[in-house]
């Protein structure tokens, strides 16, 4: 087994003046959307659920996840996750999110953001948009797409939970 040394450095700092007990929602975890939609048995691709609205600047943590249940017994269905345009404020984006997650069985997937990766966490909403330099204000609809194949065998009711959790500036 190798040695590992871990070297801390004590640094004193003064309170954030940004941060102000009981002043707004800024720097504060929250969860931004949090729903479970119900698949029919026989969806098919390119159907799309709705998941709620987030706002743009919203910096999105790695704590985001996406869980789904076997939904497919045939065929090799994914899920992907995107934001739409509110108001005309983006041309929408439907994998910003994430995408490709195999569905054939249940499962989880965390760090949605596109391209995960520690770079990524706490990037504004606005930025996992295609094309988008800028904030453009406003609101995303956050929406999952069924691509690739369509549901197909088993029985039950068949669910997709999405939970977004983000801090605002």
């Amino acid at each position: 087994m190798a040695d590992i040394t871990y070297t801390a450095k004590a640094t004193r700092r003064r309170a954030s003046p940004d941060i102000v007990p009981g002043k707004g929602n800024a720097n504060v975890l929250q969860v931004l959307c949090s729903a479970t939609v119900e698949l029919a048995t026989a969806a098919a691709s390119g159907t799309t659920y709705s998941f709620g609205r987030i706002p743009s600047n919203a910096r999105l943590t790695s704590l985001s996840k996406i869980s789904w249940d076997d939904l497919t017994t045939t065929g090799s269905a994914t899920f992907d996750l995107g934001l739409a345009s509110v108001d005309a404020n983006i041309t929408s984006d439907p994998d910003a999110l994430s995408n490709g997650h195999d569905v054939t069985s249940a499962g989880t997937a965390g760090a949605l953001t596109a391209a995960a990766g520690i770079s990524n966490y706490g990037l504004p909403a606005w930025d996992f948009v295609n094309g988008v330099t800028a904030d453009p204000g406003g609101s995303f609809d956050v929406y999952g797409s069924l691509v690739d194949a369509a549901i197909a065998g088993g029985a039950g009711v068949k669910t997709v939970t999405v939970e977004l959790y983000g801090y605002f500036d």
